[in-house]
């Protein structure tokens, strides 16, 4: 697929399978990322499983924009204009979830969920063809300290766990910047791809 113009039929098909409750593999801004449908339990189940997941483990919702965002999360003024300036591109933001977000998807103490807002035009044309956000994790496997960063790669190695792979090129190997605002303070939880400095 074309990074920087992506054929819309093959985004049209990639977004029907999504709808049918495929398992995707999709490039953002960052690297790779595994990808369901948002209410797909069987999705959230087989992300668990791929990256033997714990129940702490923070999913994150990539969003196509930032009106959609704000349909998943609480954010205040303050919040809001960091956010702002950072979105779209390589972070991630804890915040606490809203009634939108499946029970599945919150961190089971705090009740929050990551979101994002990805700086890719592939997936930027996926999340408009879908309407919705993705349900989104790393594609980081288990003993492994970078991403897969090659579609064929991929393919090769996840070939009966994931349903399709969206290949638009090489992707990076650096995840995103994770940022926590739940406490309405920013706390940098991960080092990744999105500059810290205005966070610290």
């Amino acid at each position: 697929m074309h990074p920087d113009n992506p054929q819309p039929r093959a985004i049209g098909q990639v977004a029907d399978s999504v709808r049918d409750g495929a398992l995707i593999v999709y490039p953002t801004d960052s690297c790779f990322a595994l990808g369901c449908q948002l209410g797909s339990r069987d999705g959230i189940e087989r992300i668990r499983t791929i990256r033997q997941l714990d129940d702490r483990h923070h999913f994150t919702l990539v969003c196509e924009n930032f009106a959609q965002l704000g349909q998943f999360v609480h954010v205040d003024n303050d919040v809001f204009r960091a956010v702002k300036a950072s979105t779209p591109g390589s972070y991630t933001f804890i915040l606490p979830a809203t009634r939108e977000v499946p029970r599945k998807l919150l961190h089971p103490k705090k009740r929050t969920v990551g979101v994002r807002i990805p700086d890719h035009r592939v997936a930027q044309a996926l999340l408009a063809e879908l309407g919705e956000p993705l349900v989104s994790s790393t594609l980081l496997l288990p003993d492994e300290e970078e991403p897969l960063t090659q579609g064929w790669e991929i393919k090769e190695r996840l070939d009966h766990q994931v349903d399709a792979v969206v290949d638009s090129g090489d992707c990076g190997t650096e995840p995103t910047t994770v940022i926590d605002f739940s406490s309405g303070e920013a706390e940098i939880i991960r080092k990744g791809a999105g500059d810290t400095s205005r966070f610290e």
